[in-house]
């Protein structure tokens, strides 16, 4: 049986039209703030962070409950998505089962 799952989510977000830091931080940082403080999730701006166009956005979360990782995990994608002026490039979700049977949920 497992102790846990820890889930990451990945998302790569994109503004081609945007042609300084400032203005990405100002487009991107509020997302990030907002999608803090509404999941029970760790977030993190990962890469990208000295383009101006591009950026990479982690998400993580624990729990007990591989549905509510996932589940969680899509809520913070379907957030990112549509909250911010930006387009989102590519996504990647990876769950990860702690102790126990590797194969349970797989």
């Amino acid at each position: 049986m497992a102790l846990g799952y820890v889930g990451i989510l990945t998302v790569r977000v994109e503004m081609p039209w945007v042609s300084n830091l400032k203005e990405k931080r100002a487009l991107v940082r509020p997302v990030v703030e907002r999608l803090k403080a509404r999941y029970p999730l760790t977030v993190a701006r990962l890469d990208g962070l000295d383009a101006h166009d591009w950026e990479v956005i982690g998400v993580a979360t624990l729990s007990n409950d591989y549905g509510w990782v996932e589940e969680t995990l899509r809520m913070a994608a379907d957030f990112i998505a549509r909250e911010g002026e930006y387009r989102v490039a590519w996504e990647e979700t990876d769950i990860t089962v702690l102790g126990g049977d590797q194969d349970e949920e797989d």
